[in-house]
C-alpha cells in the first residue's frame, strides 16, 4: 500500500504524520490564496484566522512537498485519518501531478492528493473568499485560537518557503503587511499607554466581520 499526499501550507513545515518519503516540488495550475476560514485552530468563530486553500488558475505554480506513506493498510488508514482531522476545513480531496524542477515536462508522481475547498460561500461555510490587502492583514494580524495565532501561520509558511529555496510573492507581500499593521497597533498600544501613565491589557480585535459559523468537535494541535 502507498500514498502520497501534497502539502503547501502548514504541511510543508510540520507534516504531523508518520511518512516514509518527502519530495519538494510543486502542482500545476493551482496557485494558494488566504481564503479559507479557521475557527478552532488560530481563529475563533468571532473573529476567523485566514488560511491557504488553492485556486485553480492555468499556467500557476505552487511549490511544496509531497509526502510518501508506504506499508500496511492500517498505516495508511491511520495517516489518512489524521490528515482528515486536521484538514476538516477542507471539503475536497483532489488528484493532482506532482513534478519536480528537475522535470517539469513529464510528472514525477501522479495521483497525488491534496485537500482543497470549493471556492463558493454558499456551498462551504468556511470559504471567505479574497479582500483587499489591508483587511486581510489586519484579520491575521488581529486573530487567535486555542492553538496559536494566525500571524505566526504566515510567518512560519514564509520561512518554510524560503527553506525550500522556492519564496513566493504573494506571501512576502501579505507577510510584510502583517508586520506593517502589527508595528501600528503596537505603536498605538505604546502611545494609549503613555497618555494615560498605565500598562493596561490589550485585546486585539479584528475589524473583519464574524462568520457564523460552529466549532468544530475535538480539535487537535496542528498547524492548519
Amino acid at each position: 500500500m502507498v500514498f502520497w499526499v501534497f502539502g503547501y501550507g502548514s504541511l510543508v513545515w510540520n507534516p504531523g504524520f508518520e511518512f516514509d518519503e518527502k519530495i519538494v516540488g510543486y502542482i500545476k495550475d493551482y496557485k494558494r490564496v488566504f481564503d479559507l476560514a479557521c475557527i478552532d485552530h488560530r481563529g475563533t468563530p468571532e473573529n476567523p484566522a485566514r488560511t491557504l486553500t488553492l485556486e485553480q488558475e492555468e499556467g500557476a505554480i505552487c511549490w511544496g512537498a509531497a509526502y510518501c506513506v508506504r506499508g500496511t493498510p492500517e498505516r495508511e488508514t491511520t495517516a489518512m485519518e489524521y490528515l482528515e482531522h486536521r484538514e476538516c476545513e477542507y471539503d475536497q480531496k483532489t488528484l493532482v501531478n506532482f513534478y519536480k524542477e528537475e522535470s517539469s515536462l513529464e510528472p514525477a508522481l501522479t495521483g497525488v492528493i491534496v485537500f482543497t475547498s470549493t471556492p463558493d460561500k454558499e456551498v462551504n461555510k468556511y470559504y471567505l473568499g479574497p479582500a483587499p490587502l489591508n483587511d486581510m492583514a489586519r484579520q491575521i494580524a488581529t486573530a487567535a485560537g486555542p492553538y496559536g495565532n494566525n500571524r505566526d501561520y504566515i510567518f512560519m509558511l514564509e520561512k518554510a518557503l524560503f527553506n525550500i529555496g522556492h519564496e513566493e510573492e504573494m506571501v512576502i507581500e501579505l507577510a510584510n503587511e502583517v508586520r506593517k499593521v502589527l508595528d501600528l497597533l503596537e505603536n498605538g498600544i505604546s502611545r494609549e499607554n503613555k497618555l494615560l501613565g498605565a500598562a493596561p491589557h490589550v485585546v486585539l480585535k479584528s475589524h473583519i466581520s464574524s462568520l457564523e459559523l460552529q466549532l468544530l468537535p475535538e480539535a487537535i494541535a496542528t498547524d492548519s
